[in-house]
């Protein structure tokens, strides 16, 4: 039996704009994705018999993950073996740490993991290549999970990953509300808000166009400076107009010295950057769950075992 093991690290989004509903239902965008240390832990065996997925951890729903052939995990190891015609049976088993349904990316991550691991796996892998093509059909946000890249900026409806340089890596809180906030339905507010408005929002041309453009940072400015500057969110004030705690949670984190305070994707999770964290981070509100971590400087690697 064929064993490795993985650590399918969470992200956050540093920038996210979005462009107007296209023809076949997606949104164009423009995100700046950055991982963070925060993962689920995933042990991929490969063998002759049967596919499992076994679901457990800190973070697991009270009601589950719902049925084992919709989660994205387990879709991406059927992907991978039917692109692969390898291999015939295999069992997941999936610790979860990060939040569901928080914006965090964490079924994202964790399909990204799997393809990451069977690949290290197969005497025939499919390269980088053929993950990024299995990644793009599996989400929007999984092919950013098997880029290789700490950082970087996506654009399309999330599929046309650029790598970016790490940044230093700092403190993150990351405060998690006790419900999450389904990416359809943010698309769907954002969608009616804008048409109630009578405004796209977003330039026809694309989210792309109002990306901050990294040649455009004047000489001598830290990076953190220059990211803090263009830092924004299409999603916040569309979720926060039905989630108003969402928005204390932000200005509490600015207000503990944070020097980003934003919602990560669609939300529910609100995280904070910091030179250095807080003496009391439980006081960001007693309903919310606050985690510790850091933003990371590179992707954690497979480590593959007979």
């Amino acid at each position: 039996m064929r064993v490795a093991r993985v650590a399918a690290q969470a992200k956050i989004n540093l920038f996210l704009r979005v462009g107007p509903r296209r023809p076949d239902g997606f949104h164009d965008v423009a995100t700046m994705f950055l991982l963070v240390d925060l993962a689920d832990d995933i042990i991929v065996r490969v063998d002759g018999a049967g596919r499992t997925l076994h679901v457990a951890g800190p973070r697991l729903p009270a009601s589950g993950l719902g049925p084992t052939e919709k989660n994205l995990a387990y879709r991406a190891a059927v992907a991978y073996a039917e692109r692969a015609s390898w291999p015939a049976g295999f069992s997941i088993e999936l610790t979860k740490n990060i939040p569901a349904g928080g914006g965090l990316g964490g079924g994202s991550s964790d399909a990204g993991a799997v393809l990451r691991a069977l690949d290290a796996l197969n005497d025939r892998p499919l390269g980088q290549a053929g993950l990024e093509q299995l990644a793009t059909l599996l989400g929007s946000d999984v092919p950013f999970f098997v880029s290789g890249s700490a950082r970087a900026f996506a654009t399309g409806r999330g599929e046309e990953v650029g790598g970016l340089d790490p940044l230093e890596a700092r403190e993150v809180l990351l405060v998690v509300p006790p419900y999450g906030v389904a990416t359809a339905d943010a698309y769907q507010w954002l969608d009616e808000d804008r048409t109630r408005s009578g405004s796209a929002s977003a330039p026809a041309t694309g989210a792309a166009a109002e990306a901050p453009r990294m040649e455009a940072k004047p000489a001598g400015m830290d990076e953190w400076e220059f990211v803090r500057r263009a830092s924004h969110n299409d999603f916040e004030p569309i979720v926060e107009a039905r989630h108003p705690g969402l928005r204390r949670y932000r200005e509490q984190l600015l207000q503990h010295g944070a020097s980003i305070a934003r919602l990560s994707g669609s939300g529910s999770t609100v995280f904070g950057i910091f030179g250095a964290l807080p003496t009391r981070p439980g006081d960001l509100g007693t309903e919310a769950v606050v985690l510790r971590t850091r933003t990371s400087t590179r992707v954690v690697q497979v480590e593959a075992r007979e």
